[in-house]
């Protein structure tokens, strides 16, 4: 009996995709966003709406996003709608500058229609455009309800904690570029607010030691981004950033933090967190760089306890190699498996390969507390029978079996369009080829979206041009 052949399974991010954007608002650059939608999102629906009753009335089963300006949210039934639309997020895009630059109970103050929001969001005519935000805008929502409601295999979540809509609207952009389809993006605004999501508690207090990770979304979040002024309790301008770091440090010390401020204080925290000065250029490429590094969507680093880097791994090869080095007899190879001892219980490998497309290994490598030669025997193992597997799955478009870049290649060239657009879209060629060792590849096709003719030409010149750029690397090895 011939052995079965191992299926691809493409890893899901978000299961319920948001298919409808409504679009009710008088100002003409949100308006004129639908062009946008369709071009970056082109499974959505776009509606133009005029008419409030039509708004408040509007009724779908499929997850939708409504956008607002100031003016038309006063208009909106609020209630009416979240009972014909059962997975329906209401989304301000705010041209106020009070909304703009303050936490939600002072916008709530003086603009009660703020309330209605899921989600708030800055607009401005130069440098934060309807145009420029609106496909964070509607990814952000889908998140939103993914986390909220369709949570129940383990998710990968950036959470970003700022009050102020205005920084949340130029950043989002920026973050969503960097991590694709590879994890979410979770806002909060406040301390309590932030609590709620890490550890479902009111108050810190609350917090119980021994199940905390039975509670809250902290086990899933893979990075913390955070100011240090936002509001916590009646202090509307407190230092939290600081305590909610020392917080994480103690209850979640694996995942990385990220300090978005300028503040003085936040270099107080530097020997625990990663500090990017809001609003320099400079500071971008530097949070690209550390977010690949130590998020688990780059390269794997292993560093020594002096924090210098041994290796840079870019694919799952590349990692048995190391666990080859580490089962060595030798006095540097048993300083390698005391690192990896460290990176097994910081749960550091299966983060890695859930990134990367490997969710069973990761399964299989959740938190590991074996030592020395036998965590190092364990890991090599799972590395060698995943090898195997990965060269004998095939990725299957319309029946055609696919094993190598070349297959890829004639197949972006002849095939449907429609089915190209669907693999595309939800980011089944990118995990494919994360699993096959093509990390480079599979970043240039994460942010590529489009339909027909013009799409299959795209992804087929980048194909070819990496075809050649990894035939090269074979010959200089």
């Amino acid at each position: 009996m011939a052995k079965k052949e191992p299926a691809f399974i493409s890893r899901l991010i978000n299961p319920v995709k948001i298919k409808n954007v409504l679009i009710f608002a008088a100002d003409e650059q949100i308006r004129k966003t639908e062009k946008k939608i369709m071009e970056d999102m082109p499974w959505i629906k776009v509606f133009m709406l005029n008419d409030p009753a039509k708004a408040s009335n509007f009724t779908s089963e499929e997850a939708s996003v409504m956008v607002c300006d100031d003016m038309a949210l006063n208009f909106v039934d609020e209630k009416t709608l979240r009972k014909n639309c059962k997975d329906i997020v209401l989304v301000l895009l705010s041209s106020l500058e009070l909304v703009h630059c303050s936490p939600p109970s002072v916008s709530l103050k003086k603009y009660p229609h703020t309330s209605k929001a899921d989600l708030i969001f800055a607009i401005k005519r130069k440098g934060c455009s309807p145009k420029a935000i609106m496909t964070s805008v509607v990814r952000n929502a889908e998140d939103k309800i993914n986390i909220e409601k369709y949570s129940k295999a383990r998710r990968f979540i950036f959470l970003v904690v700022e009050d102020e809509p205005r920084w949340i609207s130029m950043f989002l952009p920026v973050l969503y570029n960097i991590i694709g389809q590879r994890a979410d993006i979770k806002v909060t605004r406040t301390f309590e607010e932030t609590l709620q999501f890490l550890f479902g508690v009111e108050k810190e207090s609350e917090i119980n030691e021994a199940d905390y990770r039975s509670f809250g979304w902290g086990d899933d979040v893979v990075c913390l981004i955070t100011d240090i002024f936002f509001p916590k309790a009646n202090d509307l301008q407190s230092n939290a950033g600081k305590d909610l770091v020392s917080l994480v440090e103690k209850y979640y010390p694996r995942f990385p933090k990220i300090i978005a401020s300028k503040a003085p204080e936040a270099e107080d925290l530097g020997s625990t967190a990663f500090t990017m000065p809001k609003g320099d250029p400079r500071s971008l490429q530097a949070l690209r760089g550390y977010i690949h590094d130590h998020t688990g969507v780059g390269d794997f680093i292993i560093n020594n306890q002096e924090g210098n880097e041994l290796f840079r791994i870019k694919n799952i090869r590349e990692m048995l190699k190391v666990m080859q080095e580490a089962e060595k007899d030798t006095e540097k190879a048993k300083k390698l498996r005391k690192i990896l001892e460290i990176y097994g219980k910081r749960d550091t490998f299966s983060t890695w390969l859930y990134m990367h497309g490997f969710q069973d290994l990761g399964d299989k490598l959740l938190p590991q507390h074996a030592k020395g030669r036998r965590l190092v025997s364990k890991l090599k193992r799972h590395f060698e029978k995943e090898i195997i597997r990965v060269d004998s799955t095939p990725l299957i478009i319309q029946d055609h079996r696919i094993f190598d870049l070349k297959g890829l290649l004639h197949v972006l060239r002849s095939f449907d369009p429609a089915a190209i657009q669907q693999m595309s879209d939800n980011d089944i060629f990118s995990t494919w080829l994360e699993r096959k060792g093509y990390p480079e590849l599979a970043e240039e096709f994460r942010p590529i979206h489009g339909s027909g003719i013009k799409l299959e030409k795209t992804l087929a010149e980048l194909v070819e041009k990496w075809i050649r750029i990894y035939q090269s690397r074979e010959l200089e090895a």
